[in-house]
């Protein structure tokens, strides 16, 4: 397979990135033309190679030929279809054969809650931005047998999240080319996303607080896509909806406009992040509905950003192939619904290719994002995060205390320790947190380690508030079946730096441990500790520390081996303090930054007063009032 080649940088129109129209094209065009060996003779199915989902290997199958049909949509209707030839017949091809039920390679059809529901979507998707070329031109059978296929959808039950969207983009296709739909079910997927918009342009994905990239390339996107589909319907209300859309967009991109570094980096946060360049899908539908904070020039400085960062760290692979990882095959990345072809929701992020190439986001010179210019902190009440970034290293980090995706129902015993793509007290776009099975995790958590061998980690997160520069929550600690102990803590932006103040009930004996970032590499990263700090830096100068400012007695490093997205060999600095069984206040500071300091002498600059369950930073600057928790 030939390797990817692009265009010369572009200094002129783009002076940060380099990128432009011709650049997203180039690789567009190498992810689809490498995929050609792996699509089934008549062109319905791409059976790519990789670990297969719990869907079973024909619905992965069915992924490939969907998501990277989405891809090629983009790239087709961009340029109205000149110069696409071979593609229109590739995917046309394969949708008549797939959704012919009596040919050897018919999909699979769709069921309640079925994976194919997914793939369903992306194809409806896809079939409305290239009508011109593709849906136009099939023959009345083929049109029948995809409207009976997607007509799987009418009446049918989705799980009750974002899949709720694909059920209305899909049937919203049927109305705008005639075929039997139900508006009660377009209508009630729109009125139910409703429930789950919490304000400042943020939803949540489903019940409860589930907030990761889904918000932007699912939330926001979908809805956009509908409005483009009943456009083109007929009769379709649409306006008052889209006005709405279009408001929060705007509100969210506010907010997201900091999720990535100035080097394009996105938050490693949250699930299905093998779906990569699709981070820059809501930055791409801003200007696509015309609603957006951001200038044009900023909007391809962003995705053409995050979508460069990833090339440059060997996205594709050298088959030209999206594999189930971050930057190179990493299973733990994944979940049990990922399969071979997944990682082609990267599609999304090529949306903006819809937008001709005289539009603005391709014309304007790029502009500065913020973080170009200054240091950013950025407080994110609905999601429960404040993420703050250095301008010269490029490092963001995500606090959290408010996306946890756990259960709604209130557990009437011991609570889940949570999942670590969510659970950590942060998160960053250069470091990720260990994902091992086999051992309790330390990264980025407050935890009760027992001596007996049970590590308490977090569930639930309960919040008691953001503000500009600080956030609070707390949450159940259990050992085994022993607690549960309430964990309170309050988390400061000082300087670049995390101070984290917690107050910690739990069991005489029992350790209090609290971990930095994992900071990951191909060789092993170097380590130092002293009484109360632990530093771990890597190769490239990427450097985690921990330093302890009231309470802690004792560091440590962590490491790993195999278990970070982001290297091979891991390590995580952390402090520990031992409890007596009376809650237990202690204050440590969280770096991670690309600066060759030594962590106690900028500890020394940190002036900390504990009196009870007060905490006073730099002389009573900032009061932090714990014991919060203790009335939830």
């Amino acid at each position: 397979m030939s390797r990817l080649i692009l265009p010369d940088t572009d200094r002129e129109l783009s002076r940060q990135t380099g990128w432009a129209r011709a650049h997203w094209e180039a690789l567009a065009d190498h992810l689809l033309d490498s995929l050609v060996p792996y699509f089934s003779p008549g062109a319905s199915l791409v059976e790519l190679p990789g670990r297969a989902s719990r869907s079973g290997t024909a619905s992965d199958a069915l992924e490939g030929f969907a998501r990277s049909f989405m891809l090629a949509a983009f790239r087709i209707a961009g340029v109205q279809g000149k110069g696409c030839e071979q593609l229109i017949e590739r995917y046309a091809r394969g949708v008549a054969n797939g959704a012919n039920p009596d040919h050897p390679e018919a999909w699979l059809r769709l069921t309640p809650k079925s994976q194919q529901m997914v793939e369903a979507a992306a194809i409806a998707v896809s079939l409305h931005e290239t009508r011109e070329w593709i849906w136009d031109r099939l023959d009345t059978r083929a049109q029948e047998h995809v409207a009976e296929w997607l007509g799987g959808f009418n009446g049918s039950t989705t799980h009750d999240n974002n899949w709720r969207l694909f059920q209305v983009v899909s049937e919203q296709f049927l109305a705008s080319v005639g075929a039997p739909y139900s508006q009660d079910d377009i209508g009630g997927g729109l009125d139910r996303i409703e429930d789950w918009y919490v304000g400042d342009g943020w939803y949540s994905d489903g019940d409860g607080q589930n907030f990761d990239n889904y918000i932007g390339w699912a939330m926001h996107l979908y809805p956009g896509l509908w409005a483009r589909m009943a456009a083109a319907t007929p009769g379709a209300r649409y306006e008052d909806r889209l006005k709405l859309y279009r408001e929060r967009i705007n509100l969210f991109l506010a907010d997201a406009v900091h999720l990535a570094g100035n080097d394009g980096a996105p938050i490693y946060q949250g699930r299905s992040l093998t779906y990569r360049m699709a981070a820059a899908a809501p930055y791409w539908m801003g200007a696509l509905l015309d609603s957006t904070p951001l200038t044009p020039g900023e909007t391809r400085r962003l995705c053409s950003g995050i979508a460069r960062h990833f090339v440059q760290h060997g996205v594709p692979d050298e088959r030209g192939v999206l594999t189930l990882g971050w930057y190179d095959t990493f299973l733990p990345t994944t979940q049990q619904y990922s399969g071979p072809g997944s990682p082609y929701w990267a599609s999304k992020g090529f949306v903006g290719l819809i937008l001709p190439p005289e539009h603005p986001v391709w014309s304007d010179p790029e502009d500065a994002i913020p973080l170009d210019n200054a240091d950013q902190v950025r407080a994110m009440p609905k999601p429960g995060w404040i993420v703050h970034a250095s301008r010269h290293d490029q490092v963001v980090q995500l606090v959290n205390h408010g996306a946890d995706h756990a259960p709604v129902a209130e557990p009437s015993g011991v609570e889940p320790d949570g999942d670590p793509h969510y659970n950590r007290l942060a998160y960053a776009n250069h470091a990720g947190p260990d994902l091992s099975d086999h051992e309790p995790p330390v990264d980025n958590l407050i935890s009760l380690v027992s001596p007996d061998g049970p590590v308490s980690g977090r569930g639930r997160i309960r919040r008691l508030g953001v503000d500009e520069r600080t956030a609070s929550s707390w949450h159940r600690a259990w050992l085994g079946t022993d607690g549960p102990w309430a964990i309170e803590i309050t988390s400061v932006v000082h300087n670049g730096w995390e101070i984290r103040c917690a107050l910690v009930e739990g069991p005489d004996g029992a350790l209090v441990r609290s971990g930095g970032f994992a900071v990951a590499g191909e060789s092993l990263p170097e380590a130092t500790t002293s009484a109360t700090a632990a530093t771990v830096r890597t190769a490239d100068g990427l450097v985690s520390a921990v330093v302890g400012l009231h309470g802690y007695d004792t560091a440590g490093v962590h490491r790993g081996l195999g278990v970070n997205p982001f290297g091979v060999h891991s390590g995580t600095p952390y402090l520990t303090a031992p409890h007596r069984g009376a809650p237990l206040v202690l204050v440590n500071a969280v770096l991670l930054t690309r600066d060759a300091i030594r962590p106690e002498a900028l500890a020394e600059g940190i002036d900390v007063a504990v009196e009870g369950s007060t905490v006073r930073i730099d002389g009573g600057r900032t009061v932090v009032e714990l014991g919060r928790s203790r009335h939830g």
